[in-house]
C-alpha cells in the first residue's frame, strides 16, 4: 500500500479498520480465554477516558508532568500493599510482564557487574515453567538460562534441583506464581530459603496471579506462600492488564528496596542533547495506559476484585470438575487459580482437534501448548469475568465434542501426518519450511483456520527447527502491503 494521495475522511477510515478486523478473534463474545481482560462496559467507558486524557502526555520527564509521577507512585503504592510490600518496597510501571521481567534480569546483571565483576558469563536458574520471557530477556542482555525439570506432575518447580544448579555464575534464582501453562505456583518459601543461603536475588514471576492470588487470600481461599512476605524474595512482577482487568500495556516491576532498582536504570549525559534517565525500557512513551491503570484499580478497589474473584473461581472449578468427569480428558496437575490445562487420555481424542472442533461448534477459544518434558500436549484455559455466564455452556459443547470423537471410527489425520513426518529430511532453509507448510496446509498469505495439522508438525519438530520454522513464516508475512 502506497501512502494515499489525499486523506481519507473520519466516517471511510473508520469503516477501513472495522473491515480489518472482520477475521479477528470476537473477544467480546466471552468466548475467548487468556487473550483478552475486559472490565465491563462502565469499566471500559472510565479506561478509554483516563487513557485518552492522557494520551498524549509522554513519559520521557516525570519532573515536567507531576501527575505523572503521582499516578505512578499511587499505582506502584496500591500493587505493593496487595503483595504484602513494606515502606522500603519500590517498583515502576512497565510496559507488559516482558518488559518487567527483562528490568529483572538487567538489574540481575548490572548488579553482578558491579558486585562481582569475576563473572563472565552470568546465569539465571530458573524452573522450565518458567514464562518464555525469561529466555527473551537472556537472549536480548546476554544471560544463560539454566533451566531445571519440574520434578513430578504437580508441574511446581524442583527446588533442591534448582539448589545443584547453582554456581559461581548464578546471579539470580526465578519462580512463577503462577506458571502460565498450568496455573501452579511453585514452592516460592522453598527457593526463598535457597537465594538467602546463596547470597542470590529471587525473582517471583507474578505477572499472572499478582492481583487475582491476594483477593483469593482475602477470600479466605486457600493461596501458597508467593510474595514479599517471603524471606529471599527480592523482586516481584505483578500485570495489572491481566487480573487487573486493566488496558494494555500495564505491569509493574517491584523490589524488595530502592538499592536493588538503581541497577535497572539508564542515564546518559554523553552527548550534546537533553540529559537522559530511563527508570525502565522505554524513553518518550505515552502516558494513556499508566493513568488507565490507575483509574480501573481506583475503580473497582478491594470489592470489586473480591467480587470478580469470587465468580471467576466458581466458574474454574465448574469446569476443572467438570472436564475431570469427561472420558477421555484430565486436567493437568493442582491449578491454584483460575488458569488450567487439560489433555487427553484416549488415542481418540487430539487436543489440537478439540481445539479446531470447539471454535467450530461454539466459536471458543482454547490456547494449545505443545507437548513438552512431562508436560503433554493439552489446551490452556484462562478464566476471566467475560467467560463466567457461558462456563457452563462451553462445559457442555466440550463434553458433546468429547463423545463425539470417541464415537468414530476413522483415523485421524494428524496420525498419518506424523508417519509422514518420520521420512522428511529437516535443512534450515527456506523450501523446507514451505513444504512442511503446505503439509500443514498453511500458506504465506493468511492465517489458517485449522490448527489440527500446524501444531502436529510443529510439535513433532525438535525444538530448534520448531522455533526456525516459526521465525520463518512470521518473517515471511509481516511485509509491506
Amino acid at each position: 500500500m502506497l501512502m494515499p494521495q489525499n486523506g481519507m475522511s473520519k466516517k471511510e477510515i473508520l469503516e477501513t479498520l472495522q473491515e480489518y478486523k472482520k477475521d479477528d478473534l470476537d473477544w467480546k463474545s466471552g468466548k475467548i480465554t487468556s487473550y483478552v481482560y475486559y472490565p465491563g462496559d462502565d469499566a471500559m467507558g472510565l479506561i478509554n477516558e483516563a487513557y485518552t486524557m492522557y494520551l498524549t502526555e509522554s513519559a520521557l520527564d516525570p519532573t515536567s508532568t507531576p501527575s505523572i509521577l503521582k499516578i505512578e507512585n499511587e499505582i506502584i503504592g496500591m500493587i505493593s500493599s496487595l503483595v504484602n510490600g513494606d515502606e522500603n518496597t519500590v517498583g515502576n510501571f512497565t510496559s507488559g510482564g516482558t518488559e518487567s521481567v527483562m528490568m529483572a534480569v538487567l538489574a540481575a546483571r548490572n548488579r553482578a557487574r558491579a558486585l562481582r565483576p569475576e563473572i563472565k558469563e552470568p546465569e539465571i536458574v530458573i524452573p522450565f515453567t518458567a514464562h518464555a520471557c525469561f529466555h527473551k530477556a537472556a537472549h536480548y542482555l546476554g544471560v544463560k538460562v539454566v533451566s531445571i525439570p519440574v520434578k513430578d506432575s504437580s508441574f511446581k518447580a524442583d527446588a533442591d534441583a534448582m539448589r545443584e544448579a547453582i554456581t559461581e555464575n548464578t546471579i539470580m534464582l526465578v519462580g512463577s506464581a503462577p506458571g502460565w501453562a498450568h496455573g501452579v505456583v511453585d514452592p516460592i518459601r522453598e527457593i526463598g530459603r535457597i537465594a538467602l543461603e546463596r547470597g542470590l536475588l529471587f525473582h517471583v514471576d507474578a505477572c499472572v496471579g499478582g492481583i487475582h492470588l491476594p483477593y483469593m487470600r482475602k477470600l479466605g481461599m486457600t493461596v501458597p506462600e508467593f510474595d514479599f512476605s517471603v524471606p529471599g524474595v527480592t523482586s516481584m512482577s505483578v500485570d495489572i492488564h491481566k487480573y487487573g482487568y486493566a488496558a494494555k500495556n500495564a505491569s509493574v516491576i517491584l523490589y524488595k528496596n530502592k538499592e536493588l532498582r538503581r541497577y535497572q536504570m539508564f542515564a546518559c549525559s554523553n552527548w550534546p542533547g537533553y540529559t537522559i534517565v530511563n527508570a525502565t525500557a522505554g524513553s518518550s512513551r505515552t502516558c494513556g495506559p499508566l493513568a488507565a491503570a490507575w483509574a480501573v484499580l481506583i475503580y473497582f478497589g478491594d470489592d470489586g476484585y473480591m467480587k470478580i474473584v469470587k465468580e471467576v473461581m466458581a466458574a474454574t472449578k465448574l469446569l476443572i470438575d467438570g472436564i475431570n468427569a469427561i472420558e477421555g480428558l484430565e486436567v493437568l496437575g493442582d491449578p491454584d487459580m483460575c488458569l488450567f490445562s487439560f489433555r487427553s487420555t484416549s488415542d481418540k481424542l487430539n487436543v489440537y482437534r478439540i481445539a479446531d472442533e470447539l471454535k467450530r461448534v461454539g466459536g471458543w477459544h482454547a490456547q494449545p501448548q505443545f507437548a513438552r518434558q512431562n508436560s503433554e500436549s493439552n489446551l490452556q484455559m484462562g478464566m476471566t469475568s467475560m467467560n463466567v455466564p457461558l462456563a457452563e455452556a462451553m462445559l457442555n459443547d466440550l463434553r458433546g465434542i468429547a463423545e463425539r470423537l470417541l464415537k468414530e471410527e476413522k483415523t485421524p489425520n494428524t496420525a498419518n501426518l506424523a508417519l509422514a513426518m518420520k521420512n522428511i529430511k529437516l535443512k534450515a532453509d527456506e523450501e523446507t519450511v514451505n513444504m512442511l507448510l503446505n503439509m500443514a496446509g498453511v500458506s504465506n498469505e493468511k492465517v489458517p483456520d485449522s490448527i489440527e495439522e500446524v501444531n502436529t508438525i510443529l510439535e513433532s519438530l525438535p525444538i530448534d527447527f520448531t522455533e526456525y520454522m516459526l521465525t520463518s513464516y512470521i518473517n515471511n508475512i509481516l511485509k509491506p502491503a
